[in-house]
């Protein structure tokens, strides 16, 4: 009677825990340049976004080549943004092309 209990309990717990965020960027991780409309430098890094001089907390959700960057806090805190890996040092995102640079 108690290793169903515990079993349920477990599964409920990993269950609510993968739809959580996570703080790895995946294949984001490291500094990227932008050269769009905006040619800015970003640094993905755990659990955080850093650009133009602002740290912002955030969570990531890999799937596949696409990455969905949730902010956590600051000005933009609610917003998502969505990156889609094109190579080991190339991204796509809406405001243009990225490349790796470390």
């Amino acid at each position: 009677m108690r290793t169903p209990r515990l079993l349920s309990v477990t599964l409920i717990t990993a269950v609510t825990l993968a739809g959580c965020g996570r703080s790895d960027p995946g294949p984001l991780a490291g500094t990227w340049q932008m050269s769009g409309i905006v040619p800015i430098t970003v640094q993905f890094r755990r659990g955080e976004e850093e650009s133009m001089g602002i740290i912002e907390q955030v969570s990531y959700e890999v799937t596949g080549p696409t990455v969905l960057v949730k902010i956590e806090s600051g000005p933009m805190r609610g917003t998502s943004m969505r990156y889609t890996v094109t190579g080991p040092d190339s991204a796509q995102f809406q405001a243009g092309p990225m490349r790796r640079i470390r």
